[in-house]
């Protein structure tokens, strides 16, 4: 799809409304708003961890790796944003849609990274270094996302399978946020639940 865009500001939105696909005006605090809005924010967190993962002393595979999945995922969010700003009556079958091949292809990466890590005997405190506390970040931010996503499928229809996609996604960065500390040798923080000894 070609795109042309000369001028960033347009005063449209100074009302508080803003324009979904196709045209149509709705408040920026809008159910669909607020569910791609989430989207959009979780792909510029993605953004923030391909950069840390360029100066986390992954070896040069690894960083490959997690540099090319994540780019994955956020053409993905974008096309899922895409899906969520579109209303009911314009979504037709061409459109692009994350749906259930995205979904396998996330489980697929999940296992495959699975098989290099130990089972859990407890929750994982979010840390680490910088990469793995991003994705620990992303993780939420995912899970806030979906739960946006539900909120708006019980009041209108939406395109594909995005609360799906989304809750896989959020395991996905769980995983990968362990399994880059294993690579770099963090030590996995783990609740203590009622162990703590009292200060």
């Amino acid at each position: 799809m070609a795109i042309r865009i000369t001028r960033v500001y347009t005063r449209t939105g100074d009302r508080g409304t803003t324009g979904l696909v196709g045209g149509k005006r709705v408040g920026k605090d809008s159910p669909r708003v607020e569910a791609y809005g989430a989207v959009d924010e979780l792909n510029s967190w993605v953004g923030l961890a391909r950069a840390h993962a360029q100066t986390e002393g992954l070896t040069a595979p690894h960083q490959s790796m997690v540099d090319e999945l994540l780019a994955g995922i956020q053409q993905e969010l974008f096309d899922l944003g895409a899906q969520l700003a579109t209303p009911p009556k314009l979504l037709h079958p061409q459109m692009v849609r994350v749906g259930a091949r995205e979904v396998t292809m996330l489980e697929r990466t999940m296992d495959r990274l699975q098989k290099e890590l130990t089972p859990l005997s407890s929750f994982v405190l979010p840390g680490g270094g910088l990469l793995t506390a991003t994705l620990h970040l992303c993780r939420v931010v995912c899970r806030r996302a979906e739960r946006d996503a539900v909120r708006l499928a019980r009041t209108e229809r939406i395109g594909g399978d995005p609360v799906i996609y989304l809750n896989r996604l959020s395991d996905l960065f769980f995983v990968l946020a362990r399994w880059v500390g294993r690579q770099r040798g963090e030590p996995e923080l783990l609740w203590r639940g009622g162990t703590r000894k009292t200060r």
